[in-house]
C-alpha cells in the first residue's frame, strides 16, 4: 500500500473524522490547513428558557480520543464512565454521587445498564460487569478485540460488538459465552462501531460495508439481513460506506444512517427496505410519531417524513459544527456542538429556540433524554441536565433578532432529489439531498491517483 494511502487509513482508524482531521493529516505533511471553519453562531429569537438542573464532572472524559462513552440512565441512577478507568453512578434527581470506582481500565464502551448490571467495554478487549447499586465487580470475560460500543444486556444476555466485526452473547450472571456471530470488516471504515440494539428476541446491527441483521437473542441465528448501501467510486475512500450508528428502532421501523450512503427505513419483521433516502451521516438519529430527525456529515439537522422520506424542514446553520445526533425531548430537538454548545430547535420548523453554553470541550455525544430530562456528556468529563419552559408571552423580545427558517415544498424520497439554492434554515421547499464528497468532506479537494 502506497506511504500517502496507508497515512488515509491510519487517519480513519486512528484519529477519528470531523473537522480535526485534515488538520492532522496537513500538520504531518507539512501542507496549509484546508478545513472548513465552523460556521459562527447566528444570533437567535430565543422563544424558549433552559434550565441547567445539575452538573457534575467525572474524571477525564474522554481525554480528546473521538471516543463516544455514553451516559446510561437506569431507575434512579445514571452511570458514566471516562477513559481514565474512572466509572460513576449519580442520582439522577440531584447529581449528587451514589458511588465512584477507579476501575483501573481502559475503558472504550459503555457503560452499559440494566438493574442487575452495569457493563463497560475495554481497549484490550474485556467486558466487566459491576453490581448497580456499590460498583463492586462482579465478572469479566476477553473478547476478541477492542469494544467502541456499549454492552447490551436483555433476558439475562448481554450482547457485545467488537471492532473486528464480531457480536458475542454473554452470560449476564457469569459472563459465560454463549454464541458468537462473525463479519468480515472491510480494509477502511470509520473509527467506530455502531451499538446493536435488542428488540424483543432479536438483536438488531449495523455493519460497516453497509448490512444490516437481525440475529436470534438466545442462539445467535441469523432472521434476516439487508444491505441497504452499495459503495461507488473510483478510491477506496469513495467506496467506503459505513454504518457507524446505532440502528434506531420506533414501533415497526428500523431507521439507519450509513456514512456515504442513505437514510434507510426497514421493516422490523422481514428486513424489507421500505424507503431510502439520499444522505450522508455517521450520527444517531431520533424520532417522534411523526418525524425522523438527522444530523447529516456536513452538519446540516434534517426533519423527514418517518413513514416516507419526505423533508420536512433542513436547518443549515450548524454546518462544520460537527453537531451531534439529534435528541427529541417535547416538542424540541437538541444537538450538540464541537464548542460544547447546545442547539434547541423547534421540531416542527428548525428553528432555533434557545441555545445554552455547556463547556468549553467538545459534545462528541448524542445527548440523552429520560422522563422530560436532557442529559449532555462533554469530551472533558462534564455531564449535564437540562430541562426547558416556553417563554411567556410578556418574556419575548420585541423582535426577531435574526430570520431562522423558510418555507417550501415536499419532495418524494422516491424520486431523485434537485440541486437547490441553500437556504440558512428551511422547511419543505427548499431542502434537498447535500451529501458532499468524502474528499471534499475530509481534506477539501479531489484525491490523487496512487503512484
Amino acid at each position: 500500500m502506497p506511504k500517502i494511502r496507508a497515512l488515509f487509513l491510519l487517519l480513519l482508524l486512528v484519529s477519528g473524522y470531523g473537522c480535526g482531521a485534515r488538520k492532522f493529516v496537513n500538520e504531518m505533511t507539512g501542507g496549509v490547513d484546508n478545513t472548513e471553519p465552523p460556521t459562527p453562531l447566528v444570533d437567535i429569537y430565543e422563544t424558549s428558557n433552559v434550565n441547567r438542573l445539575w452538573s457534575e464532572n467525572i474524571g477525564k472524559g474522554t481525554d480528546e480520543l473521538f471516543i463516544k462513552l455514553v451516559p446510561a440512565v437506569m431507575d434512579e441512577q445514571v452511570y458514566i464512565a471516562d477513559t481514565g478507568g474512572d466509572l460513576a453512578a449519580l442520582s439522577f434527581a440531584t447529581g449528587n454521587r451514589v458511588w465512584r470506582k477507579d476501575t483501573r481500565l481502559f475503558i472504550t464502551g459503555g457503560p452499559g445498564a440494566d438493574v442487575s448490571t452495569v457493563l463497560v467495554g475495554t481497549r484490550e478487549g474485556e467486558v466487566v460487569s459491576f453490581m448497580p447499586d456499590n460498583g463492586e465487580e462482579l465478572w469479566r470475560a476477553r473478547v476478541s478485540s477492542e469494544i467502541l460500543s456499549s454492552p447490551r444486556e436483555a433476558d439475562n444476555v448481554v450482547i457485545v460488538r467488537t471492532i473486528d466485526g464480531k457480536i458475542f452473547a454473554l452470560d449476564a450472571t457469569t459472563g459465560e459465552r454463549l454464541w458468537i456471530y462473525d463479519r468480515t470488516v472491510p480494509a477502511l471504515t470509520l473509527r467506530g462501531t455502531s451499538t446493536p440494539v435488542i428488540a424483543g428476541n432479536m438483536v438488531i446491527a449495523g455493519f460497516d460495508g453497509g448490512r444490516v441483521t437481525a440475529l436470534d437473542l438466545k442462539n445467535g441465528k441469523l432472521i434476516w439481513e439487508t444491505k441497504v448501501a452499495v459503495s461507488s467510486g473510483r478510491s477506496e475512500l469513495e467506496r467506503m460506506v459505513d454504518i457507524d450508528a446505532q440502528p434506531l428502532i420506533y414501533q415497526d421501523y428500523i431507521y439507519i444512517a450509513t456514512f456515504q450512503s442513505d437514510i434507510t427505513a426497514l421493516s422490523i419483521d422481514t428486513g424489507q427496505i421500505l424507503w431510502q433516502r439520499d444522505i450522508s451521516s455517521y450520527t444517531e438519529l431520533d424520532a417522534d410519531t411523526s418525524y425522523l430527525f438527522v444530523t447529516d456529515e456536513e452538519g446540516n439537522v434534517w426533519a423527514l417524513d418517518r413513514y416516507s422520506g419526505n423533508s420536512i424542514w433542513k436547518q443549515e446553520k450548524l454546518q462544520y459544527r460537527n453537531p451531534t445526533g439529534p435528541a427529541v425531548i417535547g416538542d424540541k430537538v437538541v444537538v450538540g456542538d464541537l464548542e460544547g454548545y447546545l442547539h434547541w430547535m423547534d421540531k416542527t420548523t428548525g428553528e432555533f429556540v434557545a441555545r445554552s453554553n455547556m463547556s468549553s470541550s467538545p459534545i462528541l455525544v448524542k445527548p440523552l433524554v429520560h422522563d422530560d430530562v436532557l442529559f449532555a456528556y462533554a469530551s472533558n468529563g462534564t455531564l449535564a441536565t437540562y430541562s426547558y419552559n416556553d417563554k411567556a408571552l410578556s418574556e419575548l423580545p420585541q423582535r426577531p433578532v435574526a430570520q431562522e427558517t423558510e418555507t417550501a415544498d415536499t419532495e418524494a424520497a422516491s424520486e431523485p432529489q434537485q440541486e437547490q439554492q441553500a437556504s440558512s434554515a428551511t422547511t419543505e421547499e427548499e431542502v434537498e439531498s447535500s451529501s458532499g464528497s468524502i474528499w471534499d468532506f475530509i481534506f477539501g479537494g479531489e484525491p490523487e491517483e496512487d503512484e
